[in-house]
């Protein structure tokens, strides 16, 4: 019997400038991101006409200009085999042309030599259609490509292409042959495709709307290429929203919660043109409460960001990122009270492979990732453990390969890595030592408040509320006529009077007038 696939809700929350995107799996955070409203971001899948800046011929590549501050690199390899007919319609076209017609002029031949030179076919200067395919990273600007691609749920449209092809994990021949010969006779001139898995039983009205939208949104950036020979975004692609449907959307996928009414509808347009009888997932939410407190996104991401990342049990990952790569390492956290140690390290490696599994997408962690799980001496724990690592990371959409335990008992990922890792900081500054790890010396407080107290007195006030912790109230009360307030009475000739707040810290303190106003 196979086991239930587990609830998948998106949860969409829109603010001004961003929005967040939390993908939940029964309850629990797996993935979180974040989309800007700025329109300054560069983003994987936007298609730019670029200008050449710099040819690099010792690595058969170039910088090109695309309006980061970063040069964006494309290589050789990268410029696709049709990269002559792209060149030739930017070129030819501007805006007294019938772009139209002149794309379908356009011959495909010859394809891009694989041991050619960059050189032979790019100039500084030059302006290219260039995509995303990684977007800059620390130092590093966005890696692009010269074969276009436009993603769409059951489609992706190859511009100046003519292979269709079929996703292999479609088994039945009959359905294979059937989506080939489908879109072979819907595809324009010129195009290519590659039909994706979702594909699979999908009517021929819903690929074909899917497949005239794509073209349309092809087609809506040749305007820009032939009025405006600069640097310029072409088209984005969806927005990350309707990105993360667009790769995971399955019958799995119970709801879709969104607080905006403007996205909601571009969402709930989009899974009906996409899967129609799915449209009833999606939903606005109303409600007065936040909507990641109402979904308790924010308790989770609170808990799950930090350098310590807790456990069942009292066993806990500390993850620590450098430029080079990232390290995890597994702790116990308490000593087990069973003698079989093997058996205790198995159990306690097990649940954290589960976590970082999670914590991987959730970070959205990428390079080399090293975890040091706790030390076993059984081999068939450390294959068991590899073969779960495996299993936990198939539903990971990035590339990635989990190799075996070494010696040492460090497992080595390698994680695809296409844009910077998400960090939110859920440290808070302490309000007592702001930061700084001090605080007031207990043996001089009385000299600080006497202090504050001496100066309100000369600028005229003599009645005084001061507000302790309990423990300092007892301190400065302690003996009857010998007491530090009993000394300030009589020294400055003011009232004062106690006032013990259990939510102040040991020595925290305020001095306030008689009505409890504080005192600047």
């Amino acid at each position: 019997m196979e086991s239930e696939k587990p609830d998948k809700d998106l949860i969409v929350d829109v603010t001004s400038k961003e929005v967040h995107i939390a993908l939940m799996e029964n309850g629990r955070l797996i993935e979180l991101n974040k989309e800007s409203s700025q329109g300054d971001n560069f983003t994987v899948g936007d298609v730019y006409l670029g200008r050449v800046k710099k040819l690099l011929p010792s690595l058969n590549a170039a910088f090109v200009d695309i309006g980061d501050q970063k040069d964006a690199f494309v290589h050789y390899l990268d410029l696709g085999l049709y990269f002559t007919a792209f060149d030739e319609f930017v070129r030819r076209s501007n805006p007294n042309t019938d772009n139209g017609a002149l794309y379908q002029s356009i011959s495909l031949g010859p394809i891009l030599a694989k041991e050619g030179r960059v050189e032979d076919h790019l100039k500084p200067g030059q302006m290219m259609v260039v995509q995303i395919v990684k977007e800059p990273i620390s130092t590093k600007g966005s890696r692009l490509t010269a074969e276009i691609s436009l993603a769409g749920r059951n489609i992706v449209l190859l511009p100046f292409a003519e292979k269709v092809s079929v996703s292999q994990k479609i088994a039945s021949k009959e359905e294979r042959r059937r989506l080939e010969t489908l879109v072979r006779s819907i595809l324009p001139k010129n195009y290519g495709a590659i039909i994706r898995t979702a594909s699979e039983g999908k009517k021929a009205a819903v690929l074909v709307a899917e497949l005239k939208s794509l073209v349309e949104k092809w087609e809506s950036s040749w305007q820009k290429i032939a009025r405006n020979k600069t640097t310029q975004l072409l088209f984005t692609e969806y927005s990350k929203t309707t990105a993360i449907l667009r790769d995971l959307l399955n019958d799995s996928f119970s709801n879709i919660y969104i607080n905006d009414e403007r996205i909601y509808e571009e969402t709930r347009k989009y899974i009906a043109l996409i899967s129609p009888e799915q449209e009833k997932i999606v939903h606005l939410y109303k409600d007065a409460k936040p909507i990641f407190e109402h979904f308790e996104v924010n308790r989770q991401i609170k808990s799950a960001f930090g350098r310590v990342v807790p456990m069942r049990q009292g066993a806990y990952l500390v993850i620590e990122s450098t430029e080079a790569m990232n390290v995890i390492d597994v702790n116990s956290g308490i000593r087990s009270k069973s003698t079989d140690h093997e058996e205790t390290a198995f159990q306690v490696n097990c649940a954290a492979a589960e976590e970082i599994a999670r914590q991987l997408r959730l970070r959205d962690m990428g390079g080399i990732v090293i975890v040091d799980f706790i030390d076993m001496h059984d081999n068939d724990h450390k294959n068991a453990l590899h073969k779960l690592m495996q299993d936990l990371m198939e539903d990971d959409r990035a590339k990635h390969n989990v190799l075996p335990l070494t010696k040492l008992g460090l497992m080595q990922i390698s994680r695809q890595r296409i844009r910077p890792a998400t960090e939110i900081a859920t440290e808070e500054k302490c309000p007592v030592c702001h930061g700084t790890g001090k605080i007031t010396s207990s043996a001089v407080i009385d000299e600080e408040i006497e202090r504050q107290l001496a100066y309100y007195v000369t600028k005229g006030t003599r009645s005084f509320i001061l507000k302790t912790s309990p423990i300092l109230g007892a301190y400065l009360k302690r003996g009857l006529f010998g007491s530090f307030v009993a000394k300030w009475k009589k020294k400055y000739k003011c009232k004062v009077e106690v006032a013990e707040d259990t939510d102040f810290t040991v020595l925290q303190f305020e001095i306030c007038d008689e009505k409890g106003g504080k005192l600047d």
